[in-house]
């Protein structure tokens, strides 16, 4: 069972949380406490297993991308940690996890890659250059979805 300050936090984090370089300091002030017994509170709940998962959709039109595409790499077993990290490392990056079993029985990165207008290419073999990965894929979205993330916790609770 969660206390109700740990529900009034989950509340606040499950929403939009307002880009800041202290975001958890706001949502301290709103709840009258200290971003302290904030970020102690959530990393409670991810010890708990209560958070599971803490991340951020990213709206890439508002970000200054025009499009997106999964790119998938077929790498070599002894090459996957390079390669990761090498891929995350690119600003365009914003997904790259290791896929098991391949797809395709090859296919073990996954990646999704966020473009401006007419650069997919250029932005395409600048990570295949860097990886030196040859064999991949570009599987690109035919339409895209609302993005919203799941609330478990509302007012009414």
């Amino acid at each position: 069972m969660l206390t109700e300050t740990e529900k009034k936090i989950s509340r606040l984090i499950q929403q939009d949380i307002d880009l800041e370089k202290r975001p958890f300091k706001d949502i301290a002030e709103k709840l009258g406490t200290s971003e302290e017994e904030v970020l102690a509170t959530v990393r409670g709940l991810m010890t708990k297993g209560v958070i599971r998962k803490f991340g951020a959709i990213l709206r890439h039109q508002k970000a200054g991308f025009s499009h997106n595409a999964m790119v998938i790499w077929a790498v070599p077993q002894e090459r996957i940690e390079f390669a990761g990290q090498t891929l995350a490392s690119f600003k365009e990056v914003t997904h790259c996890y290791e896929r098991t079993p391949p797809f395709a029985g090859k296919y073990n990165v996954f990646t999704m890659v966020h473009f401006g207008e007419g650069n997919q290419e250029s932005v395409i073999q600048k990570l295949s250059q860097k990886t030196g990965i040859k064999d991949f894929k570009v599987l690109t979205s035919e339409e895209e979805y609302k993005k919203s993330s799941m609330e478990y916790f509302t007012d009414a609770q």
